[in-house]
């Protein structure tokens, strides 16, 4: 009787055992998504990505690589498309590189704030943008991730009203050719230089100036190095959270509503903590010692938007979307 019920014993132990060898590693234990950045862990993004990790834990192990420690900036969606990165943090002006319609969205003065930007997102253009990636690039956008209004942080103390004031001012841009254009339509002489090495730059006189929001300038200390900040507005700055298709695809139904889910409440997040930053800190930079002022907006505007009129950009543009995006209400 013992050998008899050590035998089924055994038998059973068995079963279990290659059964649990034959389940799909995602039943075992949740995979790991590997998040790639420029911004750094003190950004409002990280906390956002944190946020985000959080919710998805019982399906997915989020890793988090901030300030390019991973892939370089600019690398980010090609490894994305090779299968060599699950998730990113991706600026549209890359994407432009190889979607050229893209570059609309990376115009100067074509978003007023988040929320016409998100309204943007949500809607039939929206849609019909995101689908050229997912078509084109085979990389799945989650949504627009808002990190501030960019505006012109000087080293020099040259009083700038009008374009015309920038004029051989070497304004540190990303490097690629959509930012340089950006630079150069509000009047500035743009120079590529790779977000890690601005301080430096700033301090060095290598260049005279940059452009980014005030949480970016606060996070990586560039007030400490700059005389004044140029409220020129001059583009709502977004990217994108994007996922690597072949990951997304690998989810299953229920899993891509609860990781969208888990997007937007973090997306919108972040969105608000920004708004809510930049309030802050224009007096801040004040109390500093920097000077901080609001130059002729309409100048700006006007000479920047027949800047890329007269682009070769424009000619890449879908058809009366420009047209359309200034129309929401």
């Amino acid at each position: 009787m013992t050998r008899s019920i050590d035998r089924r014993a055994l038998l059973a132990t068995g079963a279990a055992l290659a059964g649990a060898a034959a389940l799909p590693a995602w039943a075992q234990s949740p995979p790991t998504l590997r998040f790639a950045a420029v911004f750094s862990d003190k950004d409002i993004r990280a906390d956002m990505m944190r946020q985000f990790a959080k919710d998805v834990e019982a399906d997915f192990k989020i890793e988090l690589f901030l300030n390019s420690t991973l892939f370089r900036q600019g690398t980010e969606l090609v490894a994305l498309q090779r299968d060599n990165l699950e998730m990113g943090n991706i600026a549209p002006q890359d994407i432009a590189k190889q979607v050229p319609a893209w570059s609309l969205l990376t115009s100067a003065y074509l978003f007023r704030d988040a929320n016409h930007l998100n309204q943007f997102f949500a809607s039939d253009l929206g849609a019909q943008m995101k689908k050229m990636v997912e078509d084109q690039l085979k990389v799945k956008i989650l949504g627009p991730t808002f990190f501030g209004t960019r505006h012109v942080g000087l080293k020099t103390r040259k009083r700038v009203n009008v374009p015309a004031d920038l004029s051989g001012v070497k304004l540190r841009m990303p490097p690629g050719e959509t930012w340089q254009m950006l630079g150069r339509s509000i009047g500035a002489n743009p120079t590529p230089m790779a977000y890690a090495e601005t301080y430096t730059g700033l301090q060095t006189g290598a260049i005279d100036g940059q452009d980014n929001p005030l949480p970016n300038v606060q996070n990586m200390k560039f007030n400490e190095v700059l005389s004044q900040i140029v409220l020129t507005s001059h583009l709502v700055a977004f990217d994108v959270l994007a996922v690597n298709m072949k990951t997304w695809q690998g989810m299953g139904a229920a899993k891509q509503r609860s990781f969208q889910a888990a997007a937007d409440k973090a997306i919108a997040w972040s969105a608000a903590e920004h708004q809510k930053r930049e309030a802050e800190l224009a007096d801040s930079f004040r109390k500093q010692g920097l000077e901080v002022y609001v130059p002729n907006i309409a100048a700006f505007r006007e000479h920047a938007q027949k800047a890329y009129l007269a682009s070769d950009e424009a000619k890449s543009w879908p058809a009366g979307m420009l047209d359309k995006i200034n129309a929401m209400k």
